[in-house]
């Protein structure tokens, strides 16, 4: 029976995770090729309308080719950024563009050529992206957030004969954000670092991404939050010093201070009402009976990850937090909340002296420790 799919479609909003999918794809389509000749990749990007022509026209020709030497064609469309919402996206022109590329994927012999598209971002709403859902062996290259990146470098250290100790892959995410790209990127860097000179297992560390790993994470400033919620007023002076001294800002500081004292404040309130544990081995238990008699409280953000809402973090994570230093009691947790609004008019009145203000802010709320 000939196959019913005429062509592979790969989509999602992430370029990265796109394209390393497609290329995998397309070696696998170019496998079954005779020669050089039989492959061609076509860019898809286009920033006007003429050239989504461009590449319409040109996907066409290629499909309709015949190789050389006789044999299967395989052609890739690579890189369509006319399918969400860009320039060259919302013009009404590229509508029956995309009506064109529709015709001619329908018009593909499955036996002649093999046709892969890859579109970074995509429109769900279109009807050309729900025709490819129907009608392509169709794939969402899409890593689904937290977890999903984690098996993205839990995949990429598989690859290359390596796996994550306690914790790292967790340290890793919250140093580098979700940045799919420089993911692996740093898993590739910390997997050679690992590797024994005689060979063996190798295993990435948490000690080896706190130390190589830069944290690159937007709005999150882990030393600095690590050494306040550790209780050590000399790391916390220190850290603070190290990130003023490179030229950085104390507002974003605070707003990693409040993301975690939000998150410490739900995590005291559940485990004192009994709703949820710490493990000893690290976790937090009872996170998912607790969610299902409390997550309707936090409406239509409930499933939205946001550290005002702890039912969206990870457990592991979230024990991780509390046993970096004693957990602290609610009412020292309140008044940190006072003191980071307090620090924070302070910076609008005296905006020249940050640091200073971060420093008294430290001593203020450890100094009794």
């Amino acid at each position: 029976m000939p196959p019913t799919r005429t062509f592979t479609f790969v989509c999602g909003q992430d370029d990265y995770l796109v394209s390393r999918t497609g290329q995998d794809r397309f070696a696998a389509l170019a496998a079954g090729t005779a020669d050089d000749l039989s492959r061609e990749v076509i860019s898809g990007f286009a920033g006007t309308v003429d050239e989504v022509a461009q590449a319409v026209n040109r996907l066409r020709e290629s499909v309709q080719t015949l190789p050389l030497f006789g044999g299967r064609r395989a052609v890739w469309l690579k890189d369509v950024n006319f399918l969400g919402d860009t320039p060259a996206g919302r013009a009404e022109s590229t509508e029956a563009l995309v009506d064109d590329l529709r015709q001619v994927l329908e018009a593909v012999n499955p036996a002649e050529a093999a046709v892969l598209i890859t579109a970074c971002p995509v429109d769900r709403r279109r009807s050309f992206f729900k025709w490819c859902e129907k009608n392509a062996d169709f794939l969402l290259a899409d890593s689904g957030g937290g977890e999903g990146l984690a098996e993205v470098a839990i995949e990429e250290a598989k690859a290359l004969g390596a796996s994550f100790g306690p914790g790292a892959a967790e340290l890793l995410l919250e140093r580098v954000g979700s940045n799919a790209r420089l993911l692996v990127e740093e898993t590739r860097k910390l997997a050679s670092y690992a590797a024994r000179p005689g060979g063996g297992p190798v295993t990435i560390a948490e000690g080896d991404v706190a130390e190589l790993t830069p944290n690159v994470a937007e709005g999150d400033f882990f030393e600095s939050a690590e050494a306040f919620f550790s209780g050590d007023l000399q790391w916390t002076l220190a850290a603070l010093h190290r990130h003023f001294f490179t030229g950085g800002d104390a507002r974003p500081v605070i707003a990693s201070l409040q993301n975690r004292n939000r998150l410490l404040l739900q995590m005291r309130a559940l485990v004192d009402a009994g709703g949820a544990r710490l493990d000893p081995r690290g976790g937090l238990q009872g996170l998912a009976d607790a969610a299902s008699s409390h997550a309707e409280k936090f409406g239509e953000a409930a499933g939205v990850k946001s550290s005002y809402n702890i039912f969206t973090q990870h457990p592991y994570y979230l024990g991780k937090l509390a046993s970096s230093g004693k957990l602290p009691g609610l009412r020292r947790l309140i008044d940190n909340q006072q003191e980071f609004v307090a620090a924070f008019e302070e910076i609008i009145r005296r905006p020249d002296e940050q640091e200073e203000v971060l420093r008294d802010l430290a001593v203020r709320c450890l100094a009794g420790n």
